[in-house]
């Protein structure tokens, strides 16, 4: 499906609209319906699957299209699409190299996963949050389009490792995880085969660098130097500041494709 708004607006959510890895603060959500109400095209970009999108969202902007697994997962209109998953193969060497490193890992399917690192990991706080899907064995995905590391003996190595394999490599040191997507999938793959070519975006990690990259205007939430060449704007990670920049869109000029 192919999106042609009069201006698109493109969020990531962990650390650019959600500070706590549960709900998006009352005044980014004021200001993000501001948006909506001026005629922006909200689109949600993240890390997360789509299934995991739905709770922090908790209802809002239902006609807002939703880009999960760093670009692997697209929904339109509540269908949620895969659009790149690993081969058996690539699948095969992958947890090879996983094992190879004792890692602990989360695989994503277009809607349930499978879990093996650590029950207390931080990040099984984000897993599932509305019990939408079922936890299971890694076979018996039906496939596999994101799979995020949790711990290894050594995180760099398996990131290089990954890299070698021709995969995207997202290598969150801050947080000691490792996001691995198939082939070379990213948001801005997904806005871009979508038809989104114009479009503003906030982001506040490496995987928002192509995002922002080309974006006609690029906010950066947070500090992440690795987006220092690409952010138009600079933002603290506070909801307060946050909210007032999505607001001054919703009176700006839109931008022409």
């Amino acid at each position: 499906m192919i999106i042609t708004p009069a201006v698109t607006s493109v969020f990531d959510i962990d650390g650019t609209l959600c500070f706590d890895g549960r709900v998006i603060d009352d005044r980014i959500l004021t200001a993000l319906k501001a948006c909506e109400d001026a005629g922006h095209h909200l689109v949600f970009a993240s890390a997360r699957p789509v299934r995991d999108l739905l709770p922090v969202l908790d209802g809002a902007f239902p006609t807002a299209t939703l880009i999960g697994g760093n670009g692997s997962l697209v929904s339109v209109d509540g269908q949620v699409t895969a659009r790149a998953a690993f081969t058996p193969d690539e699948l095969h060497a992958l947890i090879a190299q996983a094992e190879r490193y004792r890692a602990g890992y989360l695989a994503d399917g277009p809607w349930d996963y499978a879990y093996t690192g650590p029950h207390d990991h931080p990040i099984r706080g984000r897993v599932d949050q509305g019990g939408l899907a079922r936890r299971v064995r890694l076979d018996e995905l039906p496939a596999v389009v994101k799979f995020l590391v949790v711990t290894a003996d050594d995180m760099t190595a398996l990131a290089e490792a990954g890299r070698a394999l021709g995969m995207s490599v997202n290598h969150h040191l801050d947080e000691a995880i490792i996001d691995f997507a198939p082939g070379r999938t990213t948001k801005w793959e997904a806005l871009a085969a979508l038809g989104v070519n114009a479009y503003n975006a906030f982001g506040n990690d490496i995987n928002d660098l192509d995002l922002l990259r080309h974006a006609q205007h690029a906010v950066r939430v947070g500090a992440h130097p690795g987006l220092d060449e690409v952010a138009h704007v600079t933002l603290p990670a506070d909801p307060q500041a946050v909210a007032a920049e999505i607001q001054s869109l919703a009176t700006a000029a839109p931008a022409t494709a």
